[in-house]
């Protein structure tokens, strides 16, 4: 799913809706970049379809005595329904459609890499990749304030705080001239155990955005 996909899904969306006091938004925080729109169905309800995207994010990571390279990305459209229950103040609830990875790769540089319980000698070009990935649909909770059906203001403020729920999955593989002979499938078995047992402890993609609403 690329983000340019997510937001030509919204802006379909928007297009299409005929009813009065629909609006467009757009947000920033966690994730970078939203663009959504939203549709009143009552006083107290509230459809609302958006696009996010943190783009690619790419940093060192240490895990288990291993320097990683690591690339982050989330890309992820989202379908809520939000129920007011105090004036502008809202519980929320819905789905998101990801695309969430981070990518590690672990280089031998000609030096020694452990993996599991032994410590292999490499080339410049061997390495340990590691891939994470999220679950594709994840149920979303979440509360926020602002669009609250009925207003009469062009433009609007509105924040929300929420978390998409799911847990992600772990895979690994070695390539290079020695790594893939010489690493048994015992030792790659342990190392994924170990981060395995890291990546449960993320059960949640966190949203916590500020946006500014335009009324039509």
């Amino acid at each position: 799913m690329k983000t340019r996909f997510g937001i030509a899904t919204v802006i379909a969306l928007a297009a299409a809706s005929n009813a009065v006091a629909a609006e467009v938004y757009v947000g920033t925080g966690l994730p970078r970049l939203i663009v959504g729109v939203a549709q009143p169905l009552s006083d107290t309800v509230l459809l609302r379809a958006d696009a996010a995207s943190i783009g690619s994010i790419t940093d060192t990571y240490s895990e288990n005595g291993i320097i990683y390279r690591g690339r982050l990305r989330h890309d992820r459209i989202g379908l809520f329904a939000d129920w007011f229950v105090a004036g502008g103040f809202r519980l929320t609830s819905g789905l998101t459609v990801n695309d969430t990875r981070l990518n590690l790769n672990a280089q031998g540089n000609g030096g020694s890499l452990t993996i599991g319980s032994t410590t292999y000698v490499t080339t410049p070009d061997d390495r340990w990749s590691v891939d994470v990935r999220f679950p594709r649909a994840t149920p979303y909770l979440g509360l926020g304030y602002g669009r609250q059906p009925g207003g009469t203001a062009a433009i609007g403020f509105a924040a929300d705080l929420g978390v998409s729920i799911g847990r992600a999955k772990v895979s690994a593989r070695v390539s290079g001239p020695n790594l893939p002979g010489a690493v048994t499938q015992e030792d790659i078995d342990r190392e994924l155990a170990e981060l395995r047992n890291d990546v449960a402890r993320v059960r949640v993609i966190p949203q916590l955005s500020a946006a500014i609403s335009f009324r039509f």
